[in-house]
């Protein structure tokens, strides 16, 4: 591996607009030196990693990537560099992996926004990234598109099938899910009490998110219904609007620290804050690193990361209230890589399934690898993210389920676009509400 990698450009594409040659690491939070020396480069990392079983490169590997982020403090950097990172799924299946504690999560989450800063991407890449931040971490610009996702036979995916194989404009059109208009207005009650008849269990603030809200609205209700059928009283504000998760694990960390600050801002005065979205878990839980130089949010942000709890969490930390009725069907679990890798929660959603009478939970092949959705990855990387949604689907399908079960809403709709014959994929609070209230069928 050559350390001079600033003289090359991406392949395909336009060339990318260089300010002057570019340097290496800024002095704004460059990688750590102290954890890229953690990685003793083994190897353990390689069987795990979605994007070196895809390029098979080591360039596109963790202890690649780890070797890079060396150059970067020794030379300059450039579009090759920024390539090998791009590729990066930041799924975090190498932290779960690694004998050696690495810490690669903290490693990519200071290189992306170095990149960002540093190498100039091209105008088409700079466009399209702008869409997809300036669109979809707005649910009111999400909804302004509703009217032709609920078109019949799924207008999206149609237009998609007219542009070339592999655009990225296609694999935004094919990944666009069927929705009701219906289901995009209606809004959560700011505070749902708790269930009659329940004992209370106190209060809990829950994020709405920007995409979830949005197009699975009907998740967020479930959700709600859920916590109240457990004794919670539930506060759902409206605003903000998005946690920053999307631009975060973007490298876009300006817009990511803007959107953090009104999160803490309207949600550190409870005591637990439950989310239903691995991503957006993650990233707020990871608040406190995010803000750690900056002495006027550091405690702040630190106390309300804390606070943080996947939803999975919050339920299994308590013993059940709301009888569960049978749900007579197969459940394959799907961990979205957020929530498996990034957080360590596994086994609460798998325990809360398995408490539904005469539901069977069975679990796919290759679980730890990702489904390729990773946030945007899935449409700044479609090839690639085709690839991994394909193995992931098929996995799934393997299984002989009735229905899928994933906990994050760009993994629903990865896994929904590539399945060769549909197979409900649901969010495991839309099952567990079911049961609850007794129902026959869901909604996805």
């Amino acid at each position: 591996m050559t350390a001079d990698l600033s003289n090359t450009t991406p392949s395909g594409g336009d060339q990318p607009e260089m300010i002057g040659m570019p340097t290496g690491w800024d002095a704004h939070r460059p990688p750590d030196p102290e954890l890229i020396k953690d990685c003793v480069h083994c190897g353990f990392c390689l069987p795990t990693c979605p994007s070196y079983s895809v390029f098979q490169d080591e360039a596109d590997s963790p202890r690649g990537r780890i070797v890079l982020m060396r150059v970067g403090h020794d030379d300059a950097i450039g579009p090759t560099l920024q390539t090998h990172f791009d590729r990066c799924l930041g799924c975090m299946a190498c932290v779960t992996a690694c004998p050696s504690g690495v810490q690669y999560d903290r490693l990519i989450e200071q290189v992306r926004p170095q990149l960002e800063r540093n190498v100039p991407r091209t105008r088409s890449d700079r466009a399209f990234r702008a869409l997809i931040f300036g669109v979809f971490t707005h649910p009111g610009r999400v909804r302004a598109l509703i009217p032709a996702l609920a078109v019949p036979g799924k207008l999206g995916a149609r237009l998609g099938r007219l542009l070339p194989a592999g655009s990225r404009l296609r694999a935004l059109m094919s990944l666009a899910p069927p929705v009701s208009l219906g289901a995009t207005v209606r809004q959560l009650d700011r505070v749902t009490p708790p269930a009659p008849g329940t004992e209370p269990r106190g209060k809990v603030a829950f994020l709405q998110g920007c995409i979830q809200r949005a197009l699975f609205g009907d998740v967020n209700a479930a959700t709600v219904r859920v916590l109240a059928a457990e004794g919670f009283e539930v506060h759902a504000p409206r605003a903000p609007r998005c946690c920053g998760a999307l631009q975060l694990h973007g490298g876009e960390e300006e817009s990511a620290l803007v959107e953090a600050r009104k999160v803490i801002a309207a949600y550190e005065d409870f005591d637990t804050i439950a989310v239903n979205v691995a991503g957006c878990g993650s990233a707020m839980k990871d608040y406190g690193h995010l803000f750690s130089d900056d002495p006027a949010w550091a405690s702040r942000a630190e106390a309300f990361s804390a606070k943080v709890k996947d939803v999975h969490e919050v339920l299994a930390a308590v013993e059940p209230q709301a009888k569960r009725h049978p749900l007579s069907m197969r459940v394959a679990y799907h961990d979205a890589c957020h929530l498996a890798h990034a957080q360590g929660v596994r086994s609460q959603p798998r325990e809360l399934l398995r408490g539904i009478p005469e539901l069977t939970l069975v679990e796919p092949a290759e679980w730890e690898i990702c489904c390729g959705s990773a946030g945007i990855y899935n449409l700044t990387q479609p090839a690639a993210a085709t690839e991994l949604g394909v193995r992931k689907a098929a996995n799934l399908a393997a299984t002989k389920a009735d229905v899928i079960a994933a906990a994050n809403p760009g993994c629903a709709l990865q896994i929904a676009a590539h399945l060769d014959t549909p197979i409900p994929v649901y969010h495991p609070m839309v099952l567990l509400d079911a049961s609850i209230r007794r129902l026959r069928r869901t909604s996805s």
